[in-house]
């Protein structure tokens, strides 16, 4: 809980204005350090985790997406089998502390990964960017919903919701498909 967290790290911080300090100084060091690696490490692990989450299902689910970026498809291939162990590592250690501050190497993955999701959403974004030059429509759509319409180009029905997004002053859509 970073509510829990946060209080912590302020009774942490009010140690220090007392006038028993030098009694505790070394704890009170030690805890203010700890307090802080868990806070970078489950700040860094919730950052990565919502850009992983937002990814996977447009890498791993959109064939247009795995068409288009096969390289960055590839990387998110690596990517989700290293999000998907820390997270399994996470959730059987149980104790935030060791997890965060004990595990080796963990601030140091997690940098990796986030600065690989990153390159990956840049592709996706210059993607993205390709398609709206292509059909200029898709510039009055939020990123979100273009991209639910280029995952779901080959189901019309699954993209007729979006129509009137970029297409104005339409009362209905009529699909017909070519074999009955």
């Amino acid at each position: 809980d970073m509510e829990t967290l946060e209080e912590n790290q302020v009774q942490v911080q009010n140690m220090f204005a007392s006038r028993f300090l030098a009694t505790f100084e070394y704890e009170a060091v030690m805890w203010q350090r700890t307090l802080a690696s868990i806070s970078e490490t489950t700040t860094l692990l919730m950052e990565v985790e919502r850009a992983w989450d937002f990814l996977e299902n447009l890498f791993i689910h959109s064939e247009e997406v795995k068409k288009e970026l096969p390289d960055e498809s590839e990387r998110f291939m690596e990517i989700d089998d290293s999000v998907k162990d820390l997270l399994k590592k996470g959730s059987e250690v149980k104790n935030v502390k060791w997890f965060c501050c004990e595990e080796e190497g963990i601030l140091k993955v997690l940098e990796k990964t986030q600065t690989q999701l990153e390159m990956c959403e840049k592709a996706l974004h210059e993607f993205m960017d390709g398609k709206r030059r292509a059909f200029p429509r898709f510039y009055f759509m939020s990123a979100a919903d273009l991209l639910d319409v280029l995952s779901n180009g080959n189901d019309p029905a699954r993209v007729m919701p979006q129509f009137p997004k970029f297409f104005n002053a339409i009362e209905k859509y009529d699909l017909e498909y070519p074999d009955g």
